[in-house]
């Protein structure tokens, strides 16, 4: 599979998205963020390389360019958890960090970085990170996974890999309670509410906040 420019990968990540996530048949060219002389060459380039086919102002992506808008938004989606979670940059840096690092996950540093991560589900959005082969590979061998809190069985334990709280309170108020990344936490309850141990102490929090918890699986 050939690599594809920034500008190109930018446009697949947008046809992944609009068409395959979304409910768009195509993708207006008016649309695109990139500059109309970025877009042009970014969409000879993947017409060249038959990924995409222009019908008038909108952009189609073909079969044959599938896989590489696939792997575009996982290694965009990875760099936002780096980002994020790893390296502590949130908010609009935080994307804008994310969207320029991704183009430099090729080669397999995007598996290197997935690795690191324990092959995270979902980006810190809430949207899904594509898998690779690395993950297929992590789930046959058993080994632990992340999920979110709400994942979780009563009764079941785990470690804290991440917080993805987006808000700075309710990160100061899970932080009070010692959740932090590291900490065992034993679920005691899913409902009405989520009842979980951390140490000696005992908490409860609501769905929402439940679902910005992230715990790694121990191997089974």
């Amino acid at each position: 599979m050939s690599k594809v420019s920034p500008k190109a990968e930018e446009i697949l990540e947008s046809l992944w998205i609009a068409t395959v996530e979304g409910d768009d048949v195509g993708f207006l060219l008016s649309d695109c963020i990139l500059s109309p002389e970025d877009l042009q060459e970014g969409i000879d380039e993947l017409v060249k390389l038959a990924y995409v086919e222009v019908k008038g102002d909108r952009v189609y992506l073909r079969r044959e360019g599938r896989p590489e808008a696939e792997m575009t938004v996982r290694r965009h989606r990875l760099a936002e958890r780096l980002m994020m979670d790893i390296l502590d940059i949130q908010g609009a840096e935080g994307n804008e960090q994310a969207c320029a690092f991704e183009h430099l996950l090729h080669q397999g540093v995007d598996t290197k970085i997935c690795t690191l991560l324990n092959h995270p589900t979902t980006c810190p959005h809430g949207k899904p990170i594509p898998p690779g082969t690395c993950c297929e590979e992590a789930r046959k061998q058993g080994s632990p996974g992340i999920v979110p809190l709400t994942e979780l069985k009563s009764g079941e334990m785990g470690e804290i890999a991440y917080l993805a709280a987006s808000d700075g309170k309710k990160m100061q108020k899970l932080m009070s309670m010692g959740v932090l990344p590291g900490s065992e936490l034993q679920l005691s309850q899913t409902f009405p509410s989520y009842i979980f141990k951390v140490g000696h102490s005992q908490f409860a929090v609501d769905d929402m906040l439940a679902r910005e918890i992230f715990i790694r699986r121990p191997t089974k």
